[in-house]
């Protein structure tokens, strides 16, 4: 029974998980929006708002303790000038998980953690950018499904076989 067990294994060593977790939060810090799996969502939370309330109160020592944290330069840098300052008057709840659909591979739900006001930092910066983003995003979600159409297929064996008209695909 896991009476009074906090948090999550997700699988992996303690080692790898808190590694992950690093990786998961210097990634949150600088782009502000990522997309994971529910249950490592759930888990960065945490994490993520200890960083913020740490980059509120500018001293060296919450610098310090924030970069045995992070894994890069410029995500700690962002996070004491931009994020904490953002911040300065808010008391937690710094971030927020949306429920997104299951991931195509192993059906894993996947979930967005941002965090709040991020959303008016991403405008897209002139209209070339945004039709180039509309138009490479379905090109390649085709290209891939149509893939994956085919590898069915073969996988299939004798049934796949005697189903095509021709007899053998290839």
């Amino acid at each position: 029974m896991r009476h009074r067990q906090a948090g999550r294994k997700l699988g992996r060593t303690m080692a790898h998980r808190e590694m992950m977790m690093r990786n998961l939060v210097t990634s949150l810090v600088l782009y502000e929006k990522i997309i994971t799996t529910a249950a490592k969502a759930k888990d960065l939370r945490g994490v993520a708002e200890k960083m913020v309330t740490l980059a509120k109160r500018e001293d060296l020592h919450a610098r310090r303790q924030a970069a045995e944290v992070l894994t890069d330069d410029k995500a700690l840098k962002k996070l004491f000038e931009t994020i904490g300052a953002r911040y300065r008057e808010r008391n937690g709840g710094y971030t927020r998980i949306t429920k997104l659909d299951y991931r195509m591979g192993d059906g894993a739900p996947l979930a967005a953690i941002e965090f709040l006001g991020a959303e008016l930092t991403e405008a897209p910066k002139g209209k070339a950018k945004a039709r180039a983003g509309e138009k490479g995003d379905g090109d390649a979600a085709q290209k891939s499904g149509r893939r994956r159409r085919r590898r069915r297929s073969k996988r299939g064996g004798a049934a796949a076989e005697a189903a095509s008209p021709s007899g053998s695909e290839g």
